[in-house]
C-alpha cells in the first residue's frame, strides 16, 4: 500500500464544515484523515479521536498520541455557540471560550508535529465584517481593514499568525457565507430546520409558506464546495498567508427559490407569513416525534437533537423579525478566483439536492 503523503487533522469534525472537510480529504489518494470531535463520526476511512477541546490536558495528550503523529495539515472548524445564538456573538465569555478551544487544539499540535506540519486552515465567516452589527460594505472584501468589534475570529486569527511567525508551516483563513451541508443538531444549519418545518406543515395539510420577509437577497455556500476550497488551499502556493471569502458564486432570494423547495415535498406554495420559528416550532416537538415513528425515519425523534439551535438561525436569515435589511450581507469572491479556485454551485439546485439527500437517507419524509 502506498504510504500517505498528507495527514489531515480536522477539528470540529461533526459540524457542517468539519464533516464535509473530513469526507473531502478522505477521498484524496494518499491522504490520511483524523477527525476530532466530542460526538462520534461515521465517515468511512476516517480515524475518529474523541476529544473535548475545552480540556487543555486532554487536548495536549491527544496531540502527543500516535493518531496525531506526522500531521501535515490542520483544518480548524470547531466552535461553541450560545443557546441564544445571536446574543452569544457579542458575549465576552463565549469569545474567550472559542479562543481557548483554538489554543488548546493548535498549540500542542504545532509543537508535537513541528517537523511535519505544513499548513493550517482556519474557518471564520461573514461576521468578520460586522454584518451582524449593522456595519456593512457591499460587497465585503478581504482587503477591508478589520472592523473594530469583539469577535473570536480575530482572537483565533491573531494567535494563528503568532504561532506561524518563524515557523515552516503556512496558513489560510476562510470566510464562507452561510454554509449548508450534512449535519444535524447544529446551531447553524438550515437544512434540518427547513425540512422539519416543511414536513410538519405538509402533515397538517397546509401549503408551504415562507416564514420570513419576502424581500432581500442572500448568498450561500455548499459545505462540499467549501471542503474543496480547503483541499485546494492545503497545497496551493497562492493560498499561503491569505484570507478568502467563499460563496457558491450566485445570489438568491428566499421567496424566489421557495417554490423549488416546496416541490421537493410535493407541496403548494402559500403566501409569505413571517413567523418566528424559534417560538412556534419547539412546541411542535411531539408532532415531529410522532412523524418519525409513523414514517420510521432514521432522524432523531427529539426535534432539538435534529434541528439543534437552527430555528433561531433561520429566523435571522429569513428576516422573520419583519423588515428586510436595507443593505444585504454579500461577499466578494474575486480574490479566491484570482488565486486559482474557481468552483461554483447553483444555490437553488443545492438546496433541493440537499433536501432530497436528507430524504434519500430517510432523515426526512
Amino acid at each position: 500500500m502506498k504510504p500517505a503523503t498528507m495527514k489531515v487533522v480536522v477539528f470540529g469534525a461533526t459540524g457542517v464544515v468539519g464533516r464535509a472537510a473530513a469526507e473531502q480529504f478522505a477521498l484524496q489518494s494518499g491522504c490520511e484523515v483524523v477527525a476530532v470531535s466530542r460526538r462520534e463520526l461515521d465517515v468511512p476511512g476516517v480515524v475518529h479521536v474523541p476529544v473535548d477541546l475545552a480540556d487543555a490536558d486532554a487536548s495536549a495528550a491527544a496531540a502527543r498520541s500516535p493518531e496525531f503523529e506526522g500531521t501535515t495539515h490542520v483544518v480548524f472548524a470547531a466552535l461553541q455557540e450560545s443557546p441564544e445564538l445571536a446574543a452569544g456573538w457579542r458575549d465576552a465569555a463565549l469569545i474567550e471560550h472559542n479562543a481557548m478551544l483554538f489554543r488548546n487544539a493548535l498549540e500542542p499540535l504545532a509543537s508535537a508535529c513541528a517537523s511535519t506540519l505544513e499548513h493550517v486552515s482556519l474557518l471564520q465567516g461573514a461576521k468578520a465584517y460586522g454584518f451582524h452589527l449593522g456595519r456593512t460594505a457591499v460587497p465585503g472584501k478581504e482587503r477591508t481593514p478589520r472592523d473594530a468589534h469583539a469577535n473570536f475570529y480575530f482572537e483565533q486569527e491573531d494567535r494563528l499568525r503568532a504561532l506561524a511567525a518563524g515557523a515552516p508551516w503556512s496558513w489560510t483563513v476562510f470566510r464562507p457565507q452561510v454554509v449548508y451541508g450534512e449535519s444535524y443538531g447544529s446551531p447553524m444549519n438550515l437544512l434540518p430546520a427547513i425540512g422539519v418545518y416543511a414536513a410538519l406543515e405538509r402533515e397538517a395539510g397546509r401549503a408551504l409558506s415562507f416564514p420570513g420577509h419576502p424581500d432581500g437577497v442572500s448568498e450561500a455556500v455548499d459545505a462540499r464546495l467549501l471542503a474543496r476550497a480547503l483541499a485546494w488551499a492545503a497545497e496551493a502556493s497562492t493560498a499561503r498567508g491569505e484570507i478568502f471569502n467563499v460563496t457558491n458564486g450566485d445570489v438568491f432570494s428566499w421567496c424566489d427559490v421557495w417554490p423549488s423547495i416546496a416541490a421537493v415535498f410535493a407541496m403548494d406554495v402559500g403566501e409569505p407569513a413571517p413567523t418566528r420559528l424559534a417560538d412556534v416550532m419547539p412546541p411542535r416537538a411531539s408532532e415531529w416525534a410522532a412523524m418519525v415513528e409513523r414514517h420510521a425515519l432514521a432522524a432523531p425523534a427529539d426535534m432539538e437533537a435534529f434541528v439543534g439551535g437552527s430555528w433561531a438561525y433561520a429566523d435571522i436569515l429569513f428576516g422573520a423579525a419583519g423588515r428586510a435589511p436595507t443593505v444585504p450581507a454579500l461577499l466578494s469572491t474575486v480574490k479566491i478566483r484570482q488565486a486559482g479556485f474557481h468552483d461554483c454551485v447553483d444555490t437553488e439546485d443545492m438546496l433541493c439536492e440537499w433536501l432530497r439527500e436528507f430524504q434519500r437517507r430517510n432523515l426526512l419524509p
